[in-house]
């Protein structure tokens, strides 16, 4: 077991059958978990029937209510940290980020060229299609906000195509994290950085989901930009950096990944 694609979902039943073998059909041997919060459209029923079809590749796990964004990948972190994957994989379910740019991250990772590689809008070669100009504005802003004020030299600072190696999951204190909203992007990235990982951006192309509704709304702004300047204020305290690791040597462990 050696690649997992986590994809949480919340209404989705347009798009996670076509989702899941689009990656299946990369037979490049990602596994897939899926992470549904009660989706009342019957999202998870759909999942489990394909568990039929890929009885070896395909789990899910199914939770009470709409709990965040941030929980769903942090059980997911838990679950496949648990089950022993080496490459951890953050995507959408409405092919808002394409499967076929998966094995990119995973090479990328794999290499030794980077413990997060990130699919990236804003990058050369990167962009995004059929996105009102609005929400790329608002993207854009977004990101370049954030550097500024956190110093992060990451461009996409908000993007949900994420690839980890493992040993940088289990260097994070997941428990530490203080967001779980749409902040929790921005934050996994901070703590990585924070905590002396090769972060890499990788070109993709991002494209607004055909099927569906968006999760966008005037409260996830909100939490981004006052998520942003708290990161910055923690930041500022030398008992920050001990509360993202967890108590491991992180020195220890790096000249162990490298031998």
């Amino acid at each position: 077991m050696e690649k997992l694609v986590i994809i949480p979902t919340y209404n989705e039943r347009e798009n996670i059958g076509d989702i899941i073998r689009a990656i299946m059909t990369l037979d490049q041997g990602f596994h897939v978990l899926v992470i549904d919060d009660g989706s009342p459209d019957g999202t998870a029923g759909i999942v489990s029937a394909l568990k039929a079809e890929y009885p070896d590749a395909l789990f899910l796990e199914e939770r009470k209510g709409k709990l965040g964004l941030g929980t769903a990948y942090i059980h997911g972190f838990k679950w496949a940290l648990q089950k022993g994957y080496r490459y951890i994989f953050e995507m959408d379910a409405d092919f808002s980020h394409n499967p076929a740019d998966l094995p990119r991250l995973y090479e990328v990772c794999k290499s030794g060229q980077a413990d997060m590689a990130i699919g990236s809008r804003y990058v050369q070669g990167g962009g995004a299609v059929n996105w009102p100009r609005n929400r790329i504005w608002l993207s854009k802003g977004g990101s370049l906000y954030t550097r500024l004020i956190t110093g992060m030299p990451i461009k996409d600072t908000t993007a949900g195509f994420v690839c980890y190696k493992k040993e940088t999951l289990e260097s994070i204190n997941l428990d530490g994290l203080h967001f779980l909203g749409y902040a929790f992007q921005i934050e996994m990235k901070f703590a990585a950085w924070k905590l002396g990982f090769r972060i890499v951006e990788i070109p993709i192309i991002f494209e607004d989901r055909k099927y569906g509704v968006s999760k966008m709304h005037k409260g996830i702004v909100k939490e981004g930009i006052l998520g942003v300047l708290r990161l910055k204020w923690y930041s500022l305290f030398k008992d920050y950096r001990n509360r993202l690791k967890k108590e491991n040597n992180l020195q220890e462990l790096k000249e162990r990944w490298q031998r």
